[in-house]
């Protein structure tokens, strides 16, 4: 399993690295779960990372199927390609499958031509009422189906209640298991503390991803590397590359 940190910041993105995080996600915490950065933050966390750290980068939520492509323009202030570049997607606002499927299609095809070729994560919310999206586990099958590489289950809300505080372990292993099946990569985040972590680690997600228990401060202070190095402890080290291809 690895962690992924988001950042909002190059400075964040150092403290990262310093702290062990397998991956740096590029967010913006006060525009929402999944709040895009502007692209000049983009292009100073790329260039804090060293060559080989993968880089996730949160597009937001999207509702439109023709403007999917134009999602994917703050990736040009990326200075060549990562190891690994992934791009988040999330579907609030939308309760149409048809409409979902259509929107996630057009993100998949839009990055399978893009330069930087990123794979496509589509964001499944646990509390799925509030962000007015479609259940997590419709939303797993349309990921499949569309092409995208993987699936992060994720709280919309930001009020302190956690992943668990939405969905049970057993449910969230039924989740996963249905992903994997799928063929996949999966992500497990959501206002997780350092207990929380353990707790999803035990359901062996390939990923899982955290911003406030990173944090001097909650989720809108500070990354800490010695927080993240705590983090990273918690979980037991990285995920075996197969496991993630």
């Amino acid at each position: 399993m690895r962690l992924l940190v988001s950042v909002r910041s190059a400075a964040e993105a150092a403290a990262a690295v310093t702290g062990g995080a397998d991956i740096v996600d590029a967010k913006e915490p006060s525009r929402g779960s999944l709040g895009p950065v502007e692209p000049a933050v983009l292009r100073a966390i790329a260039d804090a990372l060293p060559g080989g750290m993968p880089l996730s980068v949160a597009l937001g939520d999207l509702n439109d199927p023709a403007a999917a492509a134009n999602a994917l323009v703050p990736l040009e202030a990326v200075p060549g390609r990562p190891a690994e570049l992934f791009v988040k997607v999330g579907l609030a606002d939308i309760g149409d499958p048809v409409l979902a499927r259509a929107v996630l299609g057009a993100v998949v095809e839009a990055a399978r031509s893009a330069p930087l070729r990123p794979a496509v994560v589509a964001v499944a919310y646990a509390d799925h009422e509030l962000a007015a999206a479609l259940p997590r586990d419709v939303v797993v099958l349309l990921a499949a189906d569309a092409g995208a590489h993987g699936v992060l289950l994720d709280t919309w809300g930001k009020d302190g209640r956690d992943l668990f505080a939405w969905a049970s372990p057993a449910d969230i292993q039924r989740w996963l298991e249905t992903a994997r099946r799928g063929g996949l990569l999966t992500a497990l985040a959501g206002s997780l503390s350092a207990d929380d972590i353990q707790r999803a680690s035990r359901l062996e997600p390939h990923i899982v991803g955290v911003r406030g228990a990173a944090c001097d401060g909650g989720r809108s202070g500070l990354v800490s590397a010695v927080r993240v190095r705590r983090l990273a402890a918690a979980i037991g080290g990285s995920a075996p590359a197969d496991a993630v291809a």
